[in-house]
């Protein structure tokens, strides 16, 4: 006899006990879930079931590009869904068009695919490497130490990570890992099978770590010698996160006049996805011209990817931006929380080592092993993060001892200055 599932008990006036039964129940425990549940929220502010706010300087890790319940977004989904919301990748439709458009000129010639999320870009990416070199038999990518790239079978083998390996042996062959913003271990880890090198522009899970200058252009220079791709996996650092769209261009924009800069400086294929859809599911990735048709017919698809409702809310979300100026809001408020974060550092050198980062994606470095958020089995910076909730701010964990700042790029400068009072009463109170 078929077994009649219940259905799931009322909420009863939204208590926190009752839903996380439900997830208990009902949910598989894949997550290390914090004693939270969110109800509703406004802009850079969330809400708790039992009424509390909290100010968002997590972004849903860098997805909320215009914060929570915009009405720009509403009005999209509210518009495109009258009229289309799905007719499949076997159709031309508007609204795919026009946001492809849009994407290209922000980076250069070339062309978009769009999929549902930025493991889904990566993977694209992948596919384009092996079919670039397939002929010659090479196949290998090298990526970085501290990346992170995913969590399909051929993300996690991508990331340098090991933590998120365990348990899922043998890895998919085809990727090794090298030092970080060193170009020459990268020249010297090139192999006959090797066919691209992916990096982030700012290493995200990994800690917050901008890339050098130096080494970008040490890098296409590398890729343009070796006839290897250059990939980059945009999915956080992109954007306009950094104050650019890209973070490679707000890296290189800063070079001595006469040297190579950002303009002539192009990856071969990015990755994209989180703040471009701003909360909808999508993701994206770029291929430069030369390569823009290796994926011929057949050779690549998805089901849901630029979808006529996706594509309408991340080209309303992309007028937003532009009109409200939010990259530059991103590199000013970006500045303020940033040196917010240093004179912590300054003030209670016990606690804190200083912040990192470009833009609205920013990373409060703590001091390793601090006795007062010692907790067996938890890493510091996530029981650093318990304590900030508890005192009405919400972030992200990367790794042992750093945690991300990234908040809606429409944060206000009196909303950061709240956020760094706040974090400042959290660090006094583990410095007394």
């Amino acid at each position: 006899m078929k077994e009649i599932v219940p259905q799931p008990p009322a909420i009863v006036r939204n208590q926190f006990e009752t839903i996380r039964e439900l997830f208990s129940k009902y949910v598989v425990p894949s997550y290390g879930r914090y004693e939270l549940a969110l109800s509703h929220g406004y802009g850079s502010h969330v809400f708790d079931v039992h009424g509390r706010r909290y100010l968002d300087l997590g972004g849903g890790i860098a997805v909320c590009s215009l914060g929570h319940a915009h009405p720009a977004i509403t009005e999209a989904l509210l518009e495109q869904s009258q009229k289309l919301v799905h007719v499949s990748n076997l159709y031309y439709q508007e609204p795919q068009g026009r946001l492809a458009q849009a994407l290209v000129q922000f980076v250069g010639p070339g062309k978009m695919f769009f999929s549902n999320s930025g493991a889904e870009s990566n993977e694209g990416l992948f596919k384009l490497a092996r079919k670039f070199g397939h002929n010659e038999g090479r196949f290998e990518i090298l990526t970085t130490v501290n990346s992170f790239h995913g969590r399909t079978l051929a993300g996690i083998a991508a990331t340098g990570q090991d933590k998120i390996k365990k348990g899922f042996e043998p890895m998919t062959p085809g990727f090794r890992h090298v030092p970080f913003n060193d170009v020459e271990a990268m020249r010297n880890a090139i192999s006959p099978a090797t066919v691209a090198i992916m990096v982030e522009g700012i290493q995200g899970e990994g800690g917050v770590t901008p890339a050098t200058a130096e080494y970008l252009l040490g890098l296409r220079a590398l890729c343009d010698e070796k006839k290897l791709l250059l990939l980059m996996d945009s999915v956080q650092c992109g954007h306009f996160r950094s104050g650019r769209f890209q973070s490679f261009q707000r890296i290189l924009e800063n070079l001595e006049p006469g040297t190579s800069n950002s303009e002539p400086f192009l990856p071969d294929g990015i990755s994209m996805a989180k703040s471009l859809g701003g909360g909808f599911p999508m993701g994206a990735f770029w291929i430069r011209e030369p390569y823009a048709d290796l994926l011929s017919a057949g050779t690549h698809g998805t089901t849901y990817g630029g979808s006529p409702l996706a594509c309408a809310v991340a080209s309303k979300i992309l007028q937003v931006i532009e009109r409200e100026k939010l990259a530059d809001n991103a590199r000013d408020t970006g500045n303020f929380l940033k040196q917010g974060l240093d004179q912590l550092a300054k003030e209670f050198p016990a606690v804190v080592r200083g912040g990192r980062g470009l833009g609205l994606m920013l990373g409060l470095e703590l001091v390793p092993e601090i006795p007062s958020l010692k907790v067996e089995g938890k890493l510091q910076s996530a029981v650093f993060v318990a304590k900030l909730q508890e005192a009405g701010v919400l972030m992200i964990p990367a790794g042992a001892n750093v945690l991300r700042l990234l908040p809606a790029l429409n944060l206000t400068l009196s909303e950061a200055q709240e956020g760094l009072q706040i974090i400042e009463s959290v660090i006094a109170k583990l410095a007394a």
